[in-house]
């Protein structure tokens, strides 16, 4: 049988200068639609494994970039570089290196933030827009801002905070804590076999990767984005939502119809936060069912 790293392998690698920084992008398809696929954390490039080849067939050109920190792109140190106006400025070098000016813009976790900001802010112009299992930032903000339910699934963005403890902590036993992000919060664990949770701590074992990617959290703490007034998204855009998301819930999406004109909602049930590695074929019938009717 196939090993998970050998058919990874099949996915060509370039490497993209963009907003200053090297990028590592892995690719699928040609021609001149761009599906940019942003991963989350503790993701990396692979986590868009299922979806390149589909996107491919529908005539695009995918590219799933390592984000900065994270896999075989730039690491820079420090907070200020992973403010969200940084990555937002990266979404836009990568968009302009592609040359395409038909881009559709798929985000989940941590990519999905950056990607929502990026719609929301109307950097480059954008085709079509795709979340998956993150809300849009003014509806997680007003959900922090109060003792609720999101209070308590967000704690461990506290622990995230702390220098130096946060890094160990992760890197216990072989960054178990890792692992588990992965295998305890899934629905359907056969997703997640040891060989490719491996390579997810893998990851996180580059010397300065852990500190590179919680530096996401950091700075999202400390170099706070300015919403001008939460501009309303007119994007066709795509929320595909695990409805069992254990770190982000279902009720995070109340209201986002005030914020996004064109907005379709696609719930995945019995599913995870961890939505198009887990549920890969009913996630690809839903982005190719959207992607094909809003030509």
């Amino acid at each position: 049988m196939e090993s998970l790293a050998t058919s990874l392998a099949a996915f060509p690698r370039i490497d993209v200068r963009a907003n200053g920084l090297r990028f590592a992008v892995r690719t699928a398809g040609t021609g001149e639609r761009l599906a940019l696929c942003l991963h989350g954390f503790p993701e990396a490039w692979f986590s868009w494994r299922h979806q390149l080849p589909m996107l491919a067939s529908l005539g695009y050109r995918a590219w799933a970039p390592d984000l900065r920190g994270y896999g075989d792109s730039e690491r820079p140190t420090g907070l200020a570089p992973y403010a969200v106006d940084r990555l937002v400025e990266d979404v836009a070098g990568l968009i302009d290196a592609s040359g395409s000016r038909d881009v559709t813009l798929i985000g989940h976790d941590w990519g999905g933030m950056i990607a929502w900001w990026f719609a929301m802010r109307k950097v480059r112009p954008l085709s079509r827009f795709v979340a998956m299992n993150i809300p849009h930032p003014e509806r997680l903000a007003h959900a922090l801002s109060r003792p609720g339910p999101q209070w308590k699934r967000s704690s461990y963005m506290a622990l995230f905070q702390l220098p130096w403890f946060a890094e160990r902590t992760l890197a216990r036993d072989g960054h178990r804590a890792i692992r588990r992000a992965f295998s305890s919060m899934a629905i359907d664990k056969s997703r997640f076999p040891d060989e490719l949770l491996e390579l997810y701590a893998a990851q996180a074992r580059t010397p300065g990767a852990l500190s590179a990617m919680l530096a996401y959290y950091r700075a999202a703490l400390w170099h706070r984005p300015d919403p001008r007034g939460w501009p309303r998204i007119e994007t066709p855009t795509l929320v595909v939502w695990g409805e069992d998301d254990t770190a982000l819930g279902k009720e995070l999406l109340i209201g986002t119809e005030r914020l996004v004109t064109d907005l379709t909602v696609r719930m995945v049930p019995r599913c995870s936060h961890w939505v198009q590695q887990e549920k890969p074929d009913e996630v690809n019938a839903l982005l190719a069912a959207w992607l094909t009717a809003s030509r």
